[in-house]
C-alpha cells in the first residue's frame, strides 16, 4: 500500500512488510459462511498442503550445514580434518558465531556445474566473538567441490573482509582448498584478485590471521603471505606454488607434499609459517591466545589483562643469568620469563632464525612485543633471516600500538660470502628501517654484547629508542676486545718479549676503557646502568611514562624500505 505524502513509517507500517487492516465479523453475520470444525476425512487435504515457510527454511538450512553432503563430510573426517563450520565453532566463543550468505550458490553452468549447486558454496563466512570481542572469519569448505574458489566464494570472502575493515575487527581465514575452480575460468581468478586487494588495503588496519588446515596451492598462497600471522596444522596443512608433479616435470626433483610445503618446512626453513599446531583443536586455541595480545584495529590498544604479578617484583635469578665468560652461551628465555607477567611468553616463529626471539607478553597487564637476541643459538648473531624476522614483527607492533621491548646480546652481523651474496646489506637494513620508523614506545636493555653496527641497529638511542638501559655486564663497543686488540695492537704484541702477556694486557685495557656500559652512559647513549634484578620494575616504569608518547614521521606517501 503506497504511503500518502508526509506519512511516516510507524510501528504498524514496517518497511518491506505488507500490513492489512481486516474488520472481522462474526460467523453468524449475513454473507459470512461459518468455517467447519469437523476434522474427519482431512487426511488427504493435509497431505496436499505445502510445508510452511519455517519448515522449508529449517530443511534448507539443515542441508546447507552438511556442505557437500554427508558422504563428503565423512570423507573429510577420515582425512583427520574437521569441517568448515566445526572449525569456526572452535574459534569463537560458544554460541556467538553468526553465519552470513548461507544460501548463496554459484552461478556457473558449464562443464556439469549446473548439477552441482550447494548452499553456501565452498566457503562459510560470518562473525562472532572471541573472549567477548567481535571477530570476522571465513573457512573454506573442502566438502564442496574440493573447496575450490568460485566467483561467489570470492565475493563472500570479500564481503566479510569488507565488514571487518568497516567495523574495525580482526579477520581470520581458514584455508582448505584445491585452488581456483577451473570450470569457472577467469572469474575464479578475479576472486583471488579481489581478496588480495583487501588483504593489502587492510594491512596495518586490522589484524589478519590465516590458518592453513588443508592444501593451499598456486596463487591462493599469496593471501596468507600478506596476512600478519600464519598457523599451519602439522600433517594436514600444505602451501606451495606448484605441486610435486610440476616440480618433478620442470626440475627433475622428487619431493613429497610435506617436504615441499608442509608445516615443518614452512616453519623452520622458509619462515612462511609463524606457528605449527599438532592438531586443529590446539591450533584454534592458539589463534584465540594470539588475539588476546592484539587490539581489534589500529586505532585501539589491546585491552589490559588482570594480573596478580607485582609490577615492582625483583628477580634474583637475573643477577647470575649472564655467565662470567663472555663466550659462554645462555638462553635469553631465562631473562624474558622472569621479567614478564606470570612468566608467560607467546613466542612467534620459534622454529625459524632461532638466533633471534620475537613474541608477545604482558607487563603489568599491558601487551608488549619482545625482540631479543638468543645467545644460545649462533651466539645471537644477526643474519639475513633474523633481520627480516624481527623487522616484520616490529612493523606489526608499530602498526597496532604495541610497545616494543628489545633485549640485546649480539656480537654483530654474520660474516661470510653466503650472507654477503645473499644480500645481508640490503636485508639487514630492513631491521634498522623498522626500528627508526616505529613510533610506539621502545625500551631497550643491553644484557651483554652490543658490538658495531648491531649495537646501532638494535633499537639504540641513535635510532629513536626512547629508554635505553644496560646491565653492568654490558659490552658496548665497535667490536669485542680480542678482535679489537688483534687489529690495533698487532705491532705491540709482535714486538713484546712476552706476546701473550702483552695481548692480555691490551685486552684488559681495552675492556676497561671501551667494553663497558659506562662510556655510553657518560655520553647519554644509555639512560641508566641498572641492576639486573630491577629489570622488570624499570621497564614497567618506563612503559608507564611513555604511555602517552606522541611521535611522527615526515609527511610522505610512504617510505621505500629496502625490500
Amino acid at each position: 500500500m503506497p504511503l500518502e505524502s508526509g506519512q511516516r513509517y510507524g510501528p504498524s507500517k514496517r518497511v518491506g512488510v505488507l500490513c492489512f487492516q481486516v474488520k472481522w465479523r462474526h460467523a453468524d453475520s449475513p454473507g459470512i459462511k461459518a468455517i467447519s470444525t469437523d476434522t474427519t476425512n482431512t487426511e488427504s487435504s493435509k497431505s496436499e498442503q505445502p510445508p510452511d515457510a519455517r519448515t522449508v527454511l529449517a530443511d534448507r538450512r539443515e542441508k546447507a550445514l552438511l556442505g557437500g553432503g554427508q558422504e563428503r563430510v565423512d570423507a573429510q573426517r577420515k582425512r583427520g580434518k574437521l569441517t568448515a563450520r566445526e572449525r569456526l565453532e572452535l574459534l569463537f566463543d560458544p554460541g556467538t558465531f553468526n553465519e552470513i550468505d548461507t544460501f548463496v550458490t554459484h552461478r556457473a553452468s558449464d562443464l556439469g556445474l549446473d548439477k552441482q549447486r550447494f548452499d553456501s558454496d565452498s566457503v562459510v563466512t560470518g562473525y562472532g566473538e572471541v573472549e567477548g570481542r567481535t571477530v570476522c572469519a571465513y573457512a573454506q569448505d573442502f566438502t564442496v567441490l574440493g573447496g575450490s574458489l568460485s566467483e561467489v566464494a570470492g565475493l563472500k570472502i570479500s564481503k566479510i573482509m569488507d565488514h571487518a575493515a568497516r567495523i574495525g575487527a580482526p579477520i581470520v581465514g581458514v584455508n582448505d582448498s584445491g585452488g581456483a575452480r577451473i570450470q569457472e575460468g577467469v572469474t575464479s581468478l578475479a576472486g583471488y584478485g579481489e581478496i588480495f586487494t583487501r588483504n593489502v588495503l587492510s594491512s596495518g588496519v586490522i589484524p589478519q590471521i590465516t590458518v592453513i588446515a588443508g592444501p593451499t596451492a598456486g596463487g591462493a598462497v599469496y593471501s596468507p603471505a600478506i596476512t600478519d600471522f600464519i598457523f599451519m596444522i602439522d600433517g594436514i596443512g600444505q602451501m606451495y606454488i606448484t605441486g610435486p608433479g610440476v616440480v618433478k616435470a620442470v626440475t627433475g626433483e622428487d619431493v613429497s607434499l610435506e617436504e615441499l610445503g608442509g608445516a615443518q618446512t614452512h616453519a623452520a626453513i622458509s619462515g612462511v609459517a609463524h606457528f605449527v599446531a599438532p592438531d586443529e583443536q590446539n591450533c584454534f586455541l592458539s589463534v584465540r591466545k594470539l588475539l588476546s595480545f592484539l587490539p581489534s584495529n589500529n586505532v585501539e590498544s589491546t585491552p589490559p589483562s588482570e594480573t596478580s604479578d607485582d609490577p615492582g617484583r625483583r628477580d634474583e635469578s637475573l643477577a647470575t643469568v649472564v655467565p662470567d665468560n663472555p663466550n659462554q652461551p645462555y638462553s635469553m628465555l631465562d631473562v624474558i620469563r622472569p621479567i614478564v607477567d606470570d612468566g608467560e611468553f607467546f613466542e612467534v616463529q620459534a622454529m625459524y632464525a632461532p638466533n633471534i626471539l620475537i613474541g608477545f607478553a604482558r607487563m603489568n597487564g599491558e601487551s608488549i612485543g619482545i625482540v631479543a637476541q638468543q645467545p644460545a643459538a649462533n651466539a645471537g648473531v644477526l643474519d639475513i633471516n633474523a633481520s627480516e624476522k624481527a623487522a616484520r614483527f616490529i612493523r606489526f607492533c608499530d602498526a597496532f600500538n604495541i610497545p616494543i621491548v628489545t633485549l640485546v646480546d649480539t656480537p654483530g652481523f654474520m660474516p661470510g660470502t653466503a650472507q654477503e651474496h645473499g644480500g645481508i646489506i640490503r636485508r639487514g637494513a630492513k631491521l634498522l628501517y623498522a626500528y627508526v620508523e616505529a613510533t610506539v614506545p621502545k625500551v631497550t636493555v643491553v644484557t651483554r654484547k652490543a658490538y658495531g653496527g648491531a649495537y646501532i641497529v638494535m633499537s639504540s638511542k641513535h635510532l629513536r629508542g626512547d629508554i635505553n638501559y644496560a646491565w653492568p655486564s654490558a659490552e658496548i663497543a665497535v667490536m669485542g676486545a680480542e678482535g679489537a686488540v688483534a687489529v690495533i695492537g698487532r705491532r705491540d704484541i709482535s714486538g713484546a718479549d712476552d706476546p701473550e702477556a702483552k695481548r692480555k694486557e691490551l685486552i684488559a685495557d681495552y675492556e676497561e676503557r671501551f667494553s663497558n656500559p659506562y662510556v655510553a652512559a657518560n655520553r647519554g647513549y644509555l639512560d641508566d646502568v641498572i641492576d639486573p634484578i630491577d629489570t622488570r620494575p624499570k621497564i614497567i616504569a618506563a612503559l608507564k611514562m611513555l604511555r602517552n608518547k606522541t611521535d611522527s614521521m615526515p609527511a610522505k606517501k610512504h617510505g621505500n624500505i629496502p625490500l
